[in-house]
């Protein structure tokens, strides 16, 4: 009994395996004719004093939310260089924007910076996932990022910032069942919410609800920024968006280049600083967080 047990445990393993190896086989194929490895433009050949980075927005689902952000009433559609945030921070801060990335703050909570940027590259680098890093929740809160950058903003006044906050991207801060377990798939407790959905183990339409609520508390942030700073011309958009079944895509694979992947919102609007508020987080050494754990707890395997 016990054997025919781990032999169909085997069975199903084999089974998800291969039909692991079809979908990003098909993903792969989909990147290949649906979009350009290049395509998109570069921040560095835009217009802007501040960009403030939404990780993983669709357009569409930053849209939704003009009526009630008034900061979005100028929202324009780009298409970003990259369908992972790794590659558009690659793409994005290249060689030939040196110049520019040297005159330029970036605040991330973001854990690829550690395999992609160098400091050095920077007027001023700040991970703020390192020392910031909620264990619980898994990810990293949008408070942190919005203090630290206000810090800077204010101390620094920069000629250009990057303020990158890591929602709406999964962890979901509502969702007990959206965390990320590595060697756990397919457990559906544990499992990427988007491959739960794409698994048929959880609702699509009870996952883009948590989806959308996860990017109302990192726009709660982008306006405390907005008026904690002085800055003409503040730009809000994403590096990449999220597929929410199209082409049979779900998530963000790399290489899938497709429209709500790549096609992301470009908003235009300004900050002015009432100097009402207060930062209370402070940087602090290294808590020796290991940005490999951090990323699995992403999502990113």
């Amino acid at each position: 009994m016990a054997r025919r047990s781990i032999t169909a445990r085997g069975a199903r393993v084999l089974r998800h395996v291969g039909r692991e190896g079809l979908y990003y086989g098909k993903i792969g194929l989909i990147g290949l004719f649906r979009a350009g490895p290049r395509r998109g433009t570069p921040i560095y050949e835009e217009d802007w004093d501040v960009l403030v980075v939404l990780d993983a927005c669709r357009f569409d689902l930053l849209a939704a939310f003009v009526e009630e952000y008034s900061f979005l009433s100028a929202l324009d559609e780009t298409y970003s260089l990259a369908s992972y945030s790794r590659s558009w921070m690659r793409r994005n801060f290249a060689s030939k924007y040196e110049d520019e990335t040297r005159r330029t703050v970036y605040v991330t909570g973001n854990p690829f910076s550690d395999e992609v940027l160098e400091p050095s590259s920077f007027a001023l680098l700040d991970e703020v996932w390192r020392y910031a890093w909620d264990e619980r929740e898994g990810t990293i809160l949008p408070r942190p990022v919005t203090d630290r950058a206000i810090e800077h903003h204010r101390r620094h006044d920069p000629e250009r910032m990057v303020v990158h906050y890591m929602q709406p991207h999964h962890p979901f801060l509502d969702d007990d069942t959206s965390g990320f377990s590595p060697g756990a798939y397919p457990d559906p407790r544990t499992a990427d919410p988007w491959d739960q959905v794409r698994w048929g183990q959880r609702d699509l339409d009870e996952v883009r609800a948590a989806y959308r609520r996860n990017l109302r508390y990192a726009l709660d942030d982008v306006s405390l920024l907005l008026s904690s700073i002085d800055a003409e011309r503040v730009v809000v958009t994403s590096d990449h968006g999220n597929a929410l079944g199209e082409w049979g895509v779900y998530g963000h694979p790399a290489f899938a280049g497709i429209d709500p992947i790549r096609r992301v919102p470009w908003c235009v609007t300004s900050a002015e600083d009432t100097g009402e508020y207060e930062p209370t987080r402070r940087s602090t050494a290294d808590q020796g967080y290991d940005p490999a754990e951090q990323l699995r707890q992403l999502g990113y395997h």
